[in-house]
């Protein structure tokens, strides 16, 4: 599979895909007379709904070169039920939505977003990119990671810890779940960005080198991920629950500071054997993405 920004295939197989994923009782509607023979709405209905013509829906899950407007857009947007999300990956597909800056190809830290994430301890807390590149982290979080420090700096993201590194695959109790929420970020960011080929690059190698990664991919989800809660199992201080949080920094709209924090007491002890209570300067810019850049 390439993972190129062919923006037209791609808005045709999301925009196909999302229909197949609703049925009339979804939307309250009675079914048409004929008997179903393939998943979801059909094309017609979704005309309907959205006010164009049949053909046209055709020819966009054709993949024949239309360029919708912002108001066609909004009108398949509601037809479909796409949260929040979903809608702006659709905008994004089409090119309605202005990319908010070059993608940068540095894979640094700035040094007041660095120091940050070392201000924030005992909290376990990293910055990352778009791509899920580490840029900086503090000692909490690095020894909570497996002490991912100690690898390769090409090894330094997220995705490819979880993807490829074989010591990583128990330590999201909830696995399958964490990496779906990841890819479905991961795709936002795809889509947003088309002229990033470092972004391209690495879902090209974890397409390839990962048949739970491309599995995943091809399912065409899409959420982007402000806070949740994850299972964790360390290897050597065993389970603890973990609440994550978030945060853009205005200036800088490409980084992401994570930020970690127990669950319950359980869990805080468990982060307090790790790092002995003791905070260290975060290694600025503690990873670069890829050797490539």
């Amino acid at each position: 599979m390439s993972s190129g920004m062919d923006l037209t295939h791609e808005l045709a197989v999301f925009l196909r895909t999302r229909r197949e994923r609703l049925t009339p009782r979804d939307l309250a509607r009675p079914p048409h007379g004929r008997p179903r023979r393939t998943p979801g709405l059909r094309r017609e209905e979704v005309a309907e709904l959205a006010g164009v013509s049949v053909d046209y829906v055709v020819r966009l899950e054709q993949g024949r070169g239309l360029r919708p407007s912002a108001e066609v857009l909004d009108a398949l947007a509601r037809a479909l039920r796409l949260n929040d999300d979903e809608r702006v990956y659709l905008f994004d597909l089409a090119r309605q939505r202005p990319v908010s800056r070059p993608p940068s190809a540095t894979g640094r830290a700035p040094s007041p977003l660095a120091r940050l994430v070392h201000d924030l301890s005992p909290l376990p807390c990293m910055l990352v990119d778009h791509r899920f590149d580490i840029l900086a982290a503090n000692r909490e979080m690095t020894r909570l990671m497996l002490d991912f420090d100690r690898l390769p700096v090409e090894q330094h993201n997220t995705l490819r810890l979880c993807i490829l590194r074989p010591e990583y695959r128990g330590f999201w109790r909830d696995r399958e779940m964490v990496v779906r929420e990841c890819i479905a970020d991961l795709r936002a960011a795809w889509a947003a960005r088309p002229d990033d080929a470092f972004l391209d690059e690495l879902i090209t190698e974890l397409t390839s080198g990962s048949e739970e990664f491309a599995r995943l991919w091809a399912r065409n989800d899409v959420k982007v991920n402000g806070r949740g809660h994850k299972r964790l199992l360390h290897p050597t201080a065993g389970p603890l629950s973990v609440d994550y949080e978030v945060l853009n920094p205005l200036g800088d709209p490409d980084r992401r500071l994570v930020i970690y924090r127990a669950s319950d007491p359980a869990s805080q002890a468990v982060l307090d054997a790790l790092t002995d209570g003791a905070a260290t300067p975060v290694r600025d810019g503690v990873a670069g993405g890829t050797s490539r850049r």
